[in-house]
């Protein structure tokens, strides 16, 4: 991830890392805090989701052969809209719904997207328009698992003027640094944005 430096800290187990220009104090603090923590004056948060996930592709016996149950899931989460989900094409999924894969390219791309509306108030560029075309490359290993290689985000941005544009287009680096999800994952999440004025 850009932002960091090789120091790390660590404590039972868990490896954190220390942004550039963060001091050793300052991460042993939040290492050390109990929630609700306050550091440099900032309240640290600390947020719980909850979702249901509910097998709907028993077709009357169950997973008695591979090829014997569809792979219909339900998401659920209290007061949202369902998304109906399943497993990607290769692995005999439904076509038409949301999958796995699908879903953490899409959490990449929104999240980025949410970081860098804010990023960009902060340095007083105006966004008026914002389309990702995010790619994901997931590789299968042979024994059965496999994992993402890379998402690569294609943000096309529009601005407000054309004196907006260079702002606009680092703000995408901070927006990266802030993303939960990207900090979150262990592969390459590239981001190649082009900034217009409309």
């Amino acid at each position: 991830m850009t932002g960091f430096d090789e120091s790390a800290a660590f404590d039972d187990g868990q490896f954190h890392r220390i942004r550039n220009g963060e001091s050793l104090e300052h991460v042993l603090q939040l290492m050390t805090c109990q929630a609700p923590c306050q550091t440099d004056g900032m309240p640290l948060g600390e947020h719980h989701y909850a979702l249901t996930t509910t097998w709907t592709g028993n077709v009357g016996t169950g997973t008695s052969g591979y090829r014997d149950y569809r792979r219909d899931v339900t998401l659920q989460v209290e007061g949202k809209p369902d998304v109906l989900a399943s497993s990607d094409k290769p692995f005999r999924g439904d076509t038409s719904r949301w999958n796995p894969e699908d879903l953490l390219v899409a959490a990449l791309s929104e999240c980025h997207l949410l970081s860098y509306l804010h990023a960009c108030v902060t340095v007083g560029a105006v966004v008026t328009s914002y389309r990702d075309e995010a790619t994901g490359v997931m590789r299968e290993d042979g024994r059965g698992g496999g994992a993402f290689a890379e998402v690569v985000l294609r943000p096309q941005v529009t601005v407000a003027d054309a004196s907006m544009v260079e702002a606009a287009t680092q703000a995408h680096h901070q927006a990266h640094e802030w993303c939960f999800i990207a900090n979150s994952v262990n592969f390459p999440v590239r981001v190649e944005p082009v900034v217009a004025v409309g």
